[in-house]
């Protein structure tokens, strides 16, 4: 294969990522040179494309899955205006959930249920696994085996993340304070109430973590977006 020089290559690379429906791995973006191209040199362009787009509406940015370009945070009000159609709601219960998987994954269903004081709803763990955020990585030996729930690379896809060191600190808050602030209605006896009580736009979840200030987290799962996620736990 011909030798690129590096202005070529960056052009292929910058084309391919514009394009690609998915964030793209290193590994994959080093096929577009049929390999010739170590990761490191990979990763060197990328860091000079990012740079090239920097002050723009849109960014290079790595997330869990690989390199994507992203509208930046700040225009994304303005373009949903172009979407008539309203984005998904979750209940107080719902992001709480998410949040208790999040931080202290891995978690069964009784972890949570003992954290929140309440019952959770099939409905709630079926939705979160429906939206992909969510998943059952093992099972913890004891009576039952119930499932071990992590959260997945579309969850830190969506965030906009790269990894779970990326999520912020509670900075000792409960995590619907802290993760929801003004929300301070009382705690449904159960999960079903509690979806009644009235929908959380994810906005509020989504703009909360992806503004905190990012703190070191102990699980090592999805800390790379070329290796898979490490799903051999210890029970807590």
């Amino acid at each position: 294969m011909e030798v690129l020089n590096p202005q070529d290559a960056q052009c292929i690379l910058e084309a391919a990522l514009m394009c690609a429906e998915q964030p793209m791995t290193v590994r994959e973006m080093r096929q577009l040179f049929d390999d010739t191209m170590s990761a490191d040199s990979v990763l060197a362009l990328l860091a000079d494309l990012s740079a090239r787009w920097d002050g723009r509406g849109v960014e290079l940015r790595q997330v869990a899955s690989g390199w994507r370009f992203q509208a930046r945070a700040e225009v994304q009000v303005h373009l949903g205006r172009l979407n008539p159609e309203k984005p998904p709601k979750y209940s107080r219960a719902t992001l709480e959930t998410l949040a208790i998987v999040a931080y202290k994954q891995p978690v069964t269903r009784g972890d949570i249920e003992d954290i929140r004081g309440v019952t959770v709803s099939s409905n709630i763990i079926k939705q979160l696994e429906d939206r992909g955020w969510i998943e059952v990585i093992g099972h913890r030996d004891g009576p039952g085996r119930p499932g071990l729930f992590a959260t997945t690379r579309r969850f830190l896809d969506d965030l906009g993340l790269a990894s779970l060191n990326q999520l912020p600190t509670l900075d000792g808050l409960p995590v619907s304070q802290a993760l929801l602030p003004g929300l301070d209605e009382p705690e449904a006896k159960n999960d079903e109430s509690a979806d009644e009580a009235g929908p959380t736009d994810q906005a509020c979840f989504d703009e909360t973590l992806t503004q905190a200030e990012s703190a070191p987290h102990e699980d090592a799962a999805l800390q790379s977006p070329d290796t898979e996620p490490n799903t051999e736990f210890p029970a807590p």
